[in-house]
């Protein structure tokens, strides 16, 4: 079936329609990773949003329960430039496209992807429409006006034993690696709806906080940021991706929307503290404004494609943030240090 992506600037990619034959509409991104479809389909950060992959093919090692990042994917539509029909794996329990269709994901294949992500690197990320109806246009596009981070959210207090420090994580759309991650290093974990306010939390009498990564801008969660400013001075608090950034508005400090974001899983990061580069896994499209931060808060990390901040912490409290995902998954390993470091501090 034939169909097309309709970009909010009136650009047309046209293609195939595979997976879930309809239509849908969202923000149109682009990830660079040559592996890891699945991950990125069920990374609750990526609600509401057309990715578009830049590696040519996609699928060939077909779909797993074991790799997915969340119970149920939140992409709105997937673009690639072919669809290999074929898999091969000996992990395999379906193929890509079913995968898409038995989660009602538009698919569209057979898309010059290479010309779709210069053009979203040039204009900038933008709402799309793929649809296999010649009729519509963009001014079928609705606003966006939607708040990600209540689709994702756990919605009940889930308790994850361990024997480690009690941990309250403020899920914002947590990826099940990072929930793995911090149950190896054998936190008592409490994972709590975004919306969750301080008394809650320090009510558990935990011995830190965690945010995790999430969708969407930071600024449309306000009651989390309030949550966090009377949090920080109090308890020991970390967050990564999303969490990041709201720490950074809890401390006064600003964001901005990137042209494109950062997403894919080789974005290389320097850490200043010792001057050491890792490749890291990103999915994110706001970033910290630097001239905003306050006195007290320095940057800890640097990204050394664009120079945006992937870092922060404070001067006099336990409170620090990173911008990447530490578990990389899918990507390189070389910051699941961070979750030691922090570990370290808890029980320090």
């Amino acid at each position: 079936m034939s169909g097309v992506l309709i970009l909010e600037d009136g650009t047309c990619f046209p293609g195939k329609v595979f997976g879930y034959r309809g239509n849908s509409q969202g923000e149109v991104v682009f990830n660079t990773g040559m592996v890891g479809y699945q991950e990125v389909i069920t990374d609750p950060s990526y609600a509401g949003q057309i990715v578009v992959m830049t590696y040519p093919l996609i699928g060939n090692y077909g779909v797993n329960k074991g790799d997915n990042e969340a119970i149920k994917p939140h992409v709105r539509g997937f673009i690639v430039r072919e669809n290999c029909s074929y898999h091969n794996n000996w992990q395999a329990e379906d193929s890509f496209e079913n995968f898409l269709a038995a989660h009602s994901i538009v698919g569209l294949e057979g898309v010059d992807t290479r010309a779709l992500t210069r053009h979203l690197r040039s204009r900038g990320t933008m709402r799309g429409i793929i649809t296999t109806s010649a009729g519509l246009n963009k001014q079928d596009f609705s606003s966006n006006g939607e708040n990600l981070v209540e689709k994702v959210t756990t919605k009940e207090i889930r308790h994850l034993p361990g024997t480690g420090p009690k941990l309250v994580v403020m899920d914002f759309g947590i990826k099940e690696s990072i929930i793995k991650s911090l149950i190896s290093k054998e936190f008592d974990i409490y994972l709590v709806p975004a919306w969750t306010g301080a008394k809650e939390i320090l009510g558990f009498k935990p011995q830190g906080v965690f945010l995790s990564n999430g969708p969407g801008d930071p600024k449309d969660v306000p009651k989390s940021i309030v949550t966090i400013k009377e949090l920080i001075g109090k308890i020991p608090v970390c967050g990564i991706c999303l969490g990041h950034q709201l720490i950074a508005l809890a401390l006064g400090a600003d964001t901005y929307k990137l042209k494109f974001g950062h997403r894919g899983v080789n974005h290389p990061v320097k850490d200043l503290l010792t001057n050491r580069v890792y490749i890291t896994s990103q999915n994110h499209g706001y970033a910290i404004k630097e001239e905003s931060l306050p006195q007290d808060v320095y940057v800890t990390h640097r990204n050394l494609n664009d120079h945006t901040i992937e870092g922060i912490r404070h001067k006099y409290l336990p409170v620090s943030s990173v911008q990447y995902h530490p578990e990389a998954a899918p990507g390189p390993e070389d910051s699941a240090y961070l979750f030691n470091h922090f570990y370290d501090l808890l029980v320090g």
